[in-house]
């Protein structure tokens, strides 16, 4: 009579306790098939397998066990699952609460997100630029096109910037000039009698004079932009791309002498001022200009590759010769070059958040989350672009050990808590950053990506969802979001994980169950952050 029913599938021993203490009765999930608002009758190979089930929970589970039974055929009115195809939608009753809304695709996947956000500035004055690097799905002719005209224009970039750093008398290796443990904006000035080129004669000269063409046609493109609104594409007419590309290499990966006049120097420089103005990620993208492919549609990190040249990431990709796999499947982004490194090492933070409804959108952020850190030195050089050292994912990152010499500051186990990110960043004179740009950051991240999809997922009134969002941050501690995940993993990895997927479980169900029942009761460490 007061609709106690519950259902979980898959690995959750939390919520079910926390359940069964508000007096809620489980009924097991069904071997086979999906969820739905009719009672299930089970029969022989089902009703043994259930019945060994209750006899596994041992003495504690016996009154949970005989309940099951009672409620054997009756409909669940909470439904937890691992996955939404679980249950069909369309079969639910009213009063049925499920975990999970439909077509959330749009934005919990590589892909989908990567499309979604491109429509952001038709519902909102936000720009992606700003939170998201950019990113193209290669199954895509245009989009394929786009990516490597981007990836010309950053070459052509990078080259002005190596130009102006050796011109100061800069070393710039393929090694990001930082020393480890070094907050945001610090760098380490090489000692000043190291050469400014490396092997290799020097290049044609008008290698640079090209790269100067290229970008100046790039910002007249970007001028006529933010006047008219709809720009064509730069022509760059002339340019012998695969020639460029291959000095560009030598130069950037390869230390090849570069020369550089006085009056070049001042060209870069202002060119490079001026386009910043128009470009929000060149602080982040650094001169190496390298891209991240990632299958569309995967997760925990599963055949992702960094790679520095653009010949490369089209075969990886099957844009030429045989795919690996189905090119729609693919997307590229751009790496995140110059992020905040914690004693040498790159770290990203995964952020829970829940939607509690879709019309209005109603949208929950958890004031707690967790840092996962790389096994390896970050490094930019071409032979260190592995994944110890660039993929922060548990999955991943499970795979290595520590590197010899790992800073005994960093944890063992490879993950943080906030407030341990937030004691670090005290540390190096960075005490407001987490809660005046981080949290802002993210928060604003989150909600512009569930404004570009609310059109496009399926609204259902009595379902919520949780979320996992990754953002690894750059040297100014912005916030770049990388993905957003449906069915955030609570596999307790660590110290930190084991606690805190605890508590977030607790108080998502304090949130969808108590609050709804009782507006006034606690609702942990998530904040309303938005309500339409």
């Amino acid at each position: 009579q007061e609709k106690k029913i519950f259902m979980v599938q898959g690995p959750y021993p939390v919520i079910r306790s926390l359940l069964w203490a508000r007096g809620w009765v489980e009924k097991k999930f069904p071997c086979k098939g999906r969820v739905d608002s009719q009672p299930q009758q089970l029969h022989g190979r089902q009703e043994k397998q259930l019945e060994e089930e209750e006899e596994e929970e041992g003495d504690d589970g016996v009154e949970q066990g005989e309940a099951s039974r009672l409620v054997r055929d009756q409909v669940p009115y909470f439904i937890w699952t691992n996955r939404c195809s679980a249950f069909d939608p369309q079969l639910l009753q009213q009063d049925q609460v499920v975990n999970h809304y439909a077509r959330v695709a749009a934005f919990t996947t590589k892909a989908g997100l990567c499309l979604n956000l491109q429509k952001l500035p038709w519902f909102d004055q936000a720009n992606p630029d700003t939170f998201f690097p950019r990113c193209y799905r290669l199954g895509d002719v245009d989009e394929q096109e786009a990516f490597i005209e981007d990836f010309h224009l950053t070459a052509a970039r990078s080259l002005l910037k190596v130009a102006l750093e050796r011109a100061e008398g800069v070393l710039v290796g393929t090694q990001q000039p930082r020393k480890s443990g070094e907050g945001p904006g610090k760098s380490c000035v090489p000692h000043p009698m190291a050469p400014t080129a490396g092997p290799g004669s020097p290049l044609r000269p008008q290698l640079l004079e090209e790269a100067l063409q290229i970008c100046e046609q790039h910002l007249g493109t970007l001028r006529h932009q933010d006047i008219d609104k709809d720009p064509p594409r730069p022509s760059m007419k002339g340019t012998n791309w695969n020639h460029f590309l291959q000095d560009y290499y030598r130069v950037v990966h390869e230390g090849a002498g570069l020369t550089v006049t006085g009056a070049q120097r001042e060209r870069c420089q202002a060119l490079l001022q001026r386009l910043a103005e128009h470009l929000a990620q060149m602080g982040m993208e650094g001169d190496n200009n390298i891209w991240i492919l990632k299958p569309g549609a995967k997760s925990r990190g599963r055949g992702i590759v960094c790679s520095a040249r653009l010949e490369q990431v089209l075969r990886l990709a099957g844009c030429c010769g045989a795919p690996v796999v189905r090119l729609g499947e693919w997307v590229v982004q751009k790496y995140v070059e110059r992020p905040l490194l914690i004693f040498g090492t790159k770290f990203d933070v995964r952020q829970w958040f829940l939607v509690t409804d879709w019309n209005p959108l109603t949208v929950w952020f958890y004031r707690e989350s967790y840092a996962r850190f790389c096994s390896r030195p970050f490094s930019l050089h071409p032979s260190h672009l592995d994944p110890a050292r660039h993929l922060c994912n548990v999955s991943i990152q499970k795979q290595f050990k520590p590197a010899r010499g790992w800073h005994p500051q960093l944890p063992p186990d490879r993950i943080w808590s906030s407030w341990q990110l937030q004691a670090y960043l005290a540390q190096i004179g960075q005490a407001d950053a987490w809660h005046q740009v981080m949290v802002p950051g993210m928060k604003a991240a989150v909600l512009a990506a569930l404004r570009s999809t609310q059109e496009v997922v399926e609204y259902r009134k009595g379902s919520f969802e949780l979320y996992g969002a990754d953002f690894v941050f750059g040297e100014d501690c912005q916030p770049w979001l990388l993905e957003i995940n449906a069915s955030p993993t609570m596999d307790p990895s660590s110290v930190v994980t084991s606690r805190l997927c605890a508590r977030v479980q607790r108080d998502t169900l304090r949130v969808v169950i108590d609050h709804r029942n009782d507006p006034t009761c606690s609702t942990g460490a998530f904040e309303l952050i938005y309500k339409e």
